[in-house]
């Protein structure tokens, strides 16, 4: 099955694709999540060792990962204070998802990762993990567009939040108090929101009012690549499947509101591919329990 884009990047020279690299990777003071497309599968996962005094929630943002992924793929790990010396799991790895088509943004809530394409041809698919809506306030699935980008945003705060916390002034100017960071995309719905962030620690979580939030250090790139009017899919993808190199792999992520039956989705998407003769069932079965949100193979 062929990238849900086709193959429109060669039409880019060398010269323009090193051009487009080295504007986007020098920004990015950590791991970037900017990868030649198109691709099934992007990124690669590793393993390391952890160093003392250092929380996973440090090692996540040093490799432009949210704190959900990290987690879940170290599931031995405290957290907070992993014992110096112990392997640590880097699932830089990703299954792109299906939703994924030139020009149009994708929240996926069920892994907490964003993804876009750019459009015209651009051989490029940025990631970036992110924090979502709280339980009651959860980020709403649809698709939306991009109707204004501003940097150095004010925040005025809504009404529903003020009478939460009444100290809160009408507006909160650009700095380092703003929740908003250094960049915003505001979308077609009331109050919704893609920005920065002055609390990092919130991105991997469900902890924002809805909005979705990026680290400071990927928000600008995302404000960059992101035109007014790109249309924005807010999806749950609970269940990905991919082919690298010619193997098939499936990545599969603990979403309780997803509602749905796991094993029943892998099925579904193994069938429309015309590959279930192909797949391991004992693989597939622990990549279903395991549900590690990292690309485990199932071919036999």
């Amino acid at each position: 099955m062929a990238a849900p884009w086709g193959s429109s990047g060669s039409r880019w020279s060398l010269g323009a694709l090193l051009f487009v690299w080295g504007t986007f990777l020098g920004a990015l003071p950590g791991e970037a999540t900017i990868f030649p497309g198109p691709a099934e599968v992007v990124g690669r996962s590793s393993l390391q060792e952890a160093r003392g005094g250092e929380s996973l929630i440090e090692v996540a943002r040093t490799h432009d990962l949210g704190f959900n992924e990290i987690a879940a793929a170290n599931p031995g790990l405290d957290p907070f204070a992993p014992p110096a010396g112990s392997p640590v799991a880097i699932p830089g790895a990703h299954v792109v998802p299906a939703a994924v088509t030139p020009g149009q943004l994708v929240v996926n809530l069920s892994e907490l990762r964003l993804y876009f394409v750019p459009s015209g041809g651009t051989p490029l698919i940025a990631s970036f993990p992110v924090g979502t809506g709280s339980e009651g306030k959860e980020t709403p699935l649809g698709i939306y567009r991009v109707t204004e980008k501003r940097a150095n945003p004010a925040w005025h705060v809504p009404l529903s939040i003020r009478r939460d916390k009444p100290r809160l002034p009408a507006v909160v100017p650009p700095g380092p108090d703003n929740p908003l960071g250094s960049h915003a995309l505001r979308l077609t719905v009331d109050g919704l929101m893609i920005h920065g962030t002055n609390r990092p620690w919130g991105v991997g979580r469900a902890v924002s009012h809805g909005c979705i939030r990026l680290y400071p250090e990927d928000i600008p790139i995302l404000f960059r690549l992101v035109s007014l009017g790109t249309p924005v899919a807010i999806v749950r993808e609970p269940v990905k499947v991919g082919s690298q190199d010619g193997r098939l792999l499936i990545e599969v992520h603990r979403d309780d509101g997803a509602e749905i039956d796991y094993a029943a989705e892998a099925t579904r998407l193994i069938l429309a591919r015309g590959a279930l003769d192909r797949v391991s069932v004992t693989r597939l079965l622990r990549a279903l329990a395991e549900k590690r949100g990292v690309p485990v193979d199932i071919d036999r």
